[in-house]
């Protein structure tokens, strides 16, 4: 496709933008160091697909007043599903990150991609009928997989909960119903992406624990997310652990087949199989963080000690990658400070003074949302991404029923 220098650069120009703040096209030449006749030709070119919309409230500096011009987050909608093993939420989101709907349903992956996905097909449509919108203002999807996900392909690779899932083209399934492009990751990935996003710019070093029916992490390092070489960077549930009495793991076998996995002692799915063989009901994650509310002791002293285990593996972490901010989430985050109290117990008796010297470790600020907030933020920033925004006015340029976005 020819190329419009003019207009070429109108990404970089929604960049600066995107930060809310109304702006006149003498600022931004200012800004950007372009002569004004390209600012205005590139803001043309961006308020013909709706990124960019004239304020109301024109600008003033002892003249006449100039026109602004703003982001317009309302021009597209942005769908997110963060898949558990037994629940999922989803929701629609503005370009600017507000939750515009939500829904949290029952789900079971164990039944299978075309089953379960096309449940989530069948929800989103319902959360964009309820707001007025049609599929056509979907600008891209964002989805959570409770497995690893191999990042290139966005498809499941040998995900130990998710029969049937293996190699499932998810983008393509998906994008073919809804749409739009499809970007699929780790569950424990899009997590640490939205509690990142919740602190902003100002954290470079950040993991996220979930602590569910499994156990993984999130790592954010110089403010970008790391997958690792396959996208199996996290995968903390899966190392030995070494109780918080000095003993070992022992014989408890995980369901990745090995023996002493972290997950297999600490997680909600071993605390409630514990709960059970002691004669009390409990089916998940969640049951645990009942009991303990209703006071049994039992559920208490569980979550306490899985506490210590994950804080014993976190410690040789906080020790090898010194994050600044360490955030636990998942069912078993909603136990509070007895989790909370269990995990610092152990990484500050185990780390180094230094590592842990600005150190903070707290629950998530997002809790169920974390997902579905960080999946919304993995969409933005590659729907947005100025190479993204050229290609979607140069299309419009040259053929103007081309499709926004």
């Amino acid at each position: 496709m020819p190329q419009d220098p003019q207009i070429a650069g109108a990404g970089a120009l929604l960049a600066i933008l995107r930060d809310g703040r109304a702006r006149t096209r003498a600022e931004l030449a200012q800004l950007t160091g372009l002569a004004r006749s390209t600012v205005s030709q590139r803001l043309d070119a961006l308020m013909q697909d709706g990124w960019v919309v004239a304020t109301e409230d024109a600008i003033s500096s002892g003249g006449r007043p100039a026109a602004a011009f703003v982001f317009n987050e309302s021009v597209r909608v942005v769908l997110t599903a963060d898949l558990g093993a037994t629940h999922a939420r989803l929701a629609v989101l503005d370009l600017g990150m507000s939750v515009l709907a939500e829904r949290a349903v029952e789900l079971h992956v164990d039944r299978g991609p075309r089953d379960t996905l096309g449940r989530v097909v069948a929800e989103f449509e319902t959360l964009l009928a309820g707001l007025g919108r049609e599929l056509a203002q979907v600008c891209g999807v964002g989805v959570g997989l409770p497995g690893p996900v191999d990042h290139g392909t966005g498809r499941p690779a040998n995900p130990p909960i998710m029969p049937g899932w293996d190699g499932f083209p998810v983008p393509e399934w998906l994008g073919e119903r809804l749409g739009a492009p499809v970007l699929v990751d780790n569950d424990v990935n899009i997590m640490a992406l939205g509690e990142h996003w919740t602190v902003g710019q100002d954290t470079d070093h950040l993991i996220f624990i979930k602590i569910g029916t499994g156990i993984g992490c999130g790592i954010i390092s110089g403010r970008r997310l790391h997958r690792g070489a396959q996208g199996a960077a996290g995968d903390v549930g899966h190392i030995r652990a070494v109780l918080a009495d000095g003993g070992s793991a022992g014989d408890a076998v995980c369901r990745c087949g090995n023996i002493g996995c972290l997950e297999a002692v600490a997680s909600g799915a071993s605390m409630a199989a514990e709960l059970r063989a002691q004669g009390v009901a409990a089916d998940g994650s969640r049951d645990v963080v009942a009991l303990l509310r209703a006071g049994d002791t039992r559920a208490a002293r569980l979550i306490r000690q899985a506490g210590r285990e994950v804080g014993g593996v976190m410690a040789a972490i906080v020790n090898f990658f010194n994050p600044s901010v360490i955030v636990i989430g998942g069912d078993i985050a909603d136990a509070g400070e007895h989790v909370l109290a269990g995990v610092r117990e152990a990484i500050y008796s185990r780390s180094l003074p230094l590592a842990t010297q600005h150190l903070t470790i707290r629950a998530s600020r997002l809790g169920d949302r974390a997902g579905v907030i960080g999946a919304a933020a993995m969409v933005v920033e590659h729907v947005l991404a100025p190479d993204m925004i050229d290609q979607s006015v140069q299309a419009r340029a040259v053929d103007p029923a081309a499709p926004v976005g």
